[in-house]
């Protein structure tokens, strides 16, 4: 029997090698043939392999590095966890109601505080009631935003220059603000001129800006900002429309938290609380203040579900430092990636083949199997208990998120559950695809091909359909 059963394993593996097989149809065509590709699609419920070209293979993944990131937070701190923000009093309250000392902010690594994606926009006057609340009238001190709970090195050092200042890429803070990002208004002029800057929204004390915008014939955004983490500093290349009244281009706030720090204090003294000394920001590990007051995010399965739907590379980032956070005092990106390699393990998942240096899949040093990518897919539907809430958030084809444009019209409209993944020269697939019997569970990872991202994409579909048909 145990001969029998190879030969036919080996009958199915040889049929993928010759033309006329989807795979071979895939890999040899004009578009891939020189690129890296590896793919593995296998049942959901019998794990069988239907179709595999170098499945252990690890490549660039792109967003769909988002997929461990989620996963793994979800695992580790469940559907129902919130994300706490704490005010603190660091003196005493005197009979007068003044505030002899400071009032801390206490990060906890929100990435919603804020955010126009997911939470309270306008959450500030929450915060003015609940130190009303307290019986503080006037502050003898400042606001001092704390961010002693993540490690000081903001931006990932396998991320590149040309992302860093840009607001897909903002630096990690202990505390996030606005989605740590600002936007500057431009009026743009004719074909080869310098667009004016208008205003930035909201302002950003001591941001000074190098403007090397040029208008030019284009109809979309092509402008990047360049600058280090914590610096004021920002040039801008790159071209925007010409002729255009105002034209939006957005960045990152160097120093978040202090932004946050300055807009309390200004909320408090219009509402008739004054603030005697200049907010500042401060590391206070160690320094216990009163907490008064315990601010929530939203759910974290509604962040996860932003974060792979929009693939929020912002907010992948939070979960991963979240999971950082995991047994330690400061969270580190290293005791994340540590973390999540030791989890996978001992659920037998071949961590061999998943090199992670960041959350979001931003950097182009990240390589991963689509061999990991089945298994830890297979794991999350069938032994996971927020199997739901994982599958709930991932985009749909053609239905929403980045999927939202894939497989239109087709008979796999709706039927993709999947993550997919972009940057330069990388496209990648990794979800579900639900048939009328039974699921599969894929990832397809194409680097380098010959061709435009709109083709790979075409190429992908094609094969789904084919494979599926």
């Amino acid at each position: 029997m145990k001969k029998l059963k190879f030969i036919v394993s080996l009958s199915l593996v040889s049929s993928c090698l010759f033309a006329g097989n989807p795979v071979n149809d895939f890999v040899e065509s004009t578009l891939l043939r020189n690129a890296n590709v590896s793919l593995l699609v296998k049942d959901a419920a019998t794990n069988q392999t239907l179709y595999e070209y170098r499945p252990n293979s690890c490549t660039t993944p792109a967003s769909t590095m988002k997929l461990v990131t989620t996963a793994t937070a979800l695992e580790l701190f469940g559907a129902d966890y919130r994300f706490e923000t704490r005010l603190c009093i660091a003196g005493t309250i005197t009979k007068d109601s003044i505030l002899d000392g400071n009032l801390i902010i206490q990060g906890g690594g929100d990435p919603t505080l804020g955010s126009e994606k997911l939470g309270e926009r306008n959450f500030l006057p929450q915060w003015v009631t609940a130190i009303k609340a307290a019986g503080i009238r006037k502050i003898n001190g400042r606001i001092i935003a704390d961010e002693s709970n993540f490690e000081d090195q903001v931006i990932n050092p396998k991320w590149t220059w040309e992302d860093m200042g840009n607001y897909y890429a903002p630096g990690i803070h202990g505390i996030s603000y606005l989605d740590n990002t600002f936007r500057t208004v431009f009026r743009s002029g004719k074909i080869g001129t310098t667009p004016e800057i208008l205003r930035y929204e909201p302002e950003v004390p001591g941001l000074t800006l190098e403007n090397h915008l040029k208008s030019t014939s284009i109809s979309y955004d092509a402008a990047y900002y360049f600058g280090a983490p914590n610096s004021n500093f920002r040039t801008i290349y790159g071209q925007i429309p010409s002729e255009k009244a105002e034209f939006v281009v957005k960045g990152d706030i160097p120093k978040p938290a202090l932004l946050l720090a300055q807009h309390l204090t200004i909320q408090l003294r219009e509402n008739g609380i004054d603030v005697t000394e200049y907010p500042s920001v401060e590391t206070l590990a160690g320094v216990e203040g009163t907490v008064f007051y315990k601010y929530y995010s939203p759910k974290l399965a509604e962040i996860i579900t932003e974060t792979n739907v929009k693939s929020n590379n912002h907010f992948a980032e939070y979960l991963l430092k979240l999971v950082g956070s995991q047994n330690a005092s400061v969270a580190t990106t290293a005791n994340a990636i540590s973390t999540i390699r030791s989890f996978w393990k001992k659920r037998e998942l071949p961590v061999d083949q998943l090199f992670q240096y960041d959350g979001s899949g931003l950097s182009p040093c990240d390589a991963v199997s689509p061999a990991f990518y089945v298994d830890l897919l297979t794991y999350m539907r069938s032994k996971s208990k927020y199997s739901t809430d994982f599958y709930n958030s991932l985009p749909v084809s053609g239905g929403r998120g980045t999927l939202s444009t894939v497989l239109v019209n087709t008979r796999l409209q709706g039927k993709v559950h999947a993550k997919s993944g972009t940057i330069e020269s990388v496209k990648s697939y990794a979800g579900y695809v639900e048939l009328k019997n039974r699921t599969l569970v894929f990832a397809i990872m194409v680097n380098n091909p010959s061709g435009t991202t709109h083709e790979v994409v075409k190429k992908i579909e094609g094969f789904l359909l084919q494979i599926t048909n």
